[in-house]
């Protein structure tokens, strides 16, 4: 079970030419302007700090690098894919035309190559109408109780949310979120996050209360201490969280999302998961956080061949 929510392996994909992506930034509230070859350069000093602060924590990384200057995006893979438990990958539909160009078969290759694979699963045929499902941005899995948790946005198509859970065995619980401003919340993760033991979640920014009381409902069978955020703690990214693997249970965080959670939230995170804060404020210009770096892995390896 220690594994079921905490992958201890992750595809991460490294950028050359980050930079805030200009399709993007009308539904995305998180994201501010960011230009140039410094920029870039920035983004991939705290990318290469976040994969060794990782490998030193015991995950196991996977990189892929980006040398395109068509994907300014690309360094968020969770969005494009999913791996699961049982063999199962999934390959998504993508928004914005130019985070559609992020998906690459070398990624599924290597999957395919050194974990077990059952099926690849494409859900991106209804993208050339307009249609997305941006994988685990729009989605937050709960791989133990099998819901997955839905902001209603045009990130996540109804349709295609449906075709997933029926597929990967998961109920949709869908529910719309907004800001103070009244801007829809554009990606599930960046609103809530699932740990093993304990979630996170702005309450405040659903719409509905209804909704709001089973979202925590729900949570709460689950045998999860429940985190209620604050809007300036999602507005720093302190939802946009991983539970990993390593040495021994983690969180992978931010250090943006660290300096804005209370220390009591920090206290109750830590009696079963160790703090991992990683310095990328450069990549969070572009709307996403740490979770949205991380493609979390929960296949089975294969054993290596003997010659």
């Amino acid at each position: 079970m220690s594994q079921v929510q905490a992958p201890d392996v992750v595809v991460m994909i490294r950028p050359h030419h980050f930079r805030s992506n200009p399709e993007t930034r009308s539904d995305n509230a998180f994201q501010t302007a960011a230009e140039g070859q410094n920029v870039a350069d920035q983004a991939r000093d705290e990318f290469d700090a976040a994969v060794t602060e990782l490998q030193d924590a015991g995950v196991q990384v996977h990189v892929f690098e980006d040398k395109s200057d068509k994907t300014p995006d690309s360094v968020f893979p969770n969005n494009w894919f999913s791996a699961h438990a049982g063999g199962h990958v999934a390959i998504y539909p993508m928004f914005a035309s130019n985070r559609q160009a992020e998906r690459r078969m070398d990624v599924i290759e290597m999957l395919k190559r050194d974990y077990r694979v059952q099926d690849v699963i494409d859900f991106y045929g209804l993208e050339a109408d307009g249609l997305a499902l941006e994988g685990t941005g729009a989605m937050v899995l709960d791989h133990i109780e099998r819901v997955a948790y839905t902001v209603e946005s045009n990130r996540a198509d109804p349709v295609i949310l449906e075709r997933f859970c029926t597929h990967f065995g998961y109920e949709p619980l869908v529910f719309e979120a907004r800001d103070q401003q009244g801007k829809r919340v554009y990606h599930t993760n960046v609103l809530m996050g699932i740990g093993t033991h304990y979630a996170v979640a702005c309450l405040d920014m659903i719409v509905d209360p209804t909704r709001r009381a089973m979202l925590r409902d729900r949570l709460e069978q689950s045998g999860r201490h429940v985190i209620d955020l604050t809007e300036a703690q999602i507005e720093a990214f302190a939802g946009n969280a991983i539970e990993l693997t390593g040495n021994e249970r983690l969180l992978a965080l931010s250090q943006t999302a660290v300096d804005a959670r209370k220390p009591e939230q920090i206290k109750i995170i830590e009696k079963t998961a160790k703090l991992v804060p990683l310095s990328i404020p450069t990549i969070e210009t572009a709307g996403g956080s740490v979770r949205s770096l991380l493609a979390g892995v929960h296949l089975t390896r294969r054993k290596p061949r003997i010659n």
